[in-house]
């Protein structure tokens, strides 16, 4: 009866309640332990969701792995807002910083396709753009054509080239 769940939970503040507990219910481990060791592990994330996988053995006994939140998630925490725009791109509901992409690329490279931080930053971007976030005032895609320009290497070849 060994098996897998994954679920998506507020970072430190996971409960025996939906989405989890519906799924833990059925299987030998012990709830309560499961979403300690949760809220444990994914605490720096603060309310942000985060994707956790939890594995478990007949025996009662489990693992987990918290993955990295995704990329609108990192941005909402950062730029401190709830939902997109229904127009993104007339409609603008924050706004970050190149170091505030920098660090939102940082924390998300392992998850993306990207090879280094310069265009692991456009990938954000590309997010940014979809949900109606401007860098450094300018709209997303112009800071993307910026970022091919090399205006921003000093900032985001740093990682790169280290």
């Amino acid at each position: 009866m060994a098996g897998t769940i994954e679920v998506l939970v507020p970072g430190g503040q996971a409960n025996p309640g939906p989405p989890l507990g519906p799924e833990l219910g059925p299987t030998p481990v012990d709830v309560q332990a499961v979403v300690q060791e949760i809220n444990d592990q994914t605490e720096a994330f603060d309310g942000t969701e985060v994707p956790v996988t939890v594995d478990y053995e007949d025996d009662g006994s489990f693992e987990i792995d918290v993955g990295v939140p995704p990329t609108a998630e990192l941005i909402k925490d950062e730029a401190d807002f709830e939902t997109g725009s229904g127009e993104p791109q007339k409609d603008f509901v924050a706004d970050l910083s190149v170091e505030q992409v920098k660090q939102i690329a940082e924390q998300k490279h392992p998850d993306l396709l990207a090879y280094d931080a310069k265009n692991a930053a456009k990938e954000v971007v590309g997010t940014c753009a979809s949900m109606g976030v401007t860098i450094e005032g300018n709209d997303a895609r112009e800071f993307k054509q910026r970022v091919d320009d090399g205006e921003y290497d000093d900032v985001l070849l740093d990682e790169a080239a280290a």
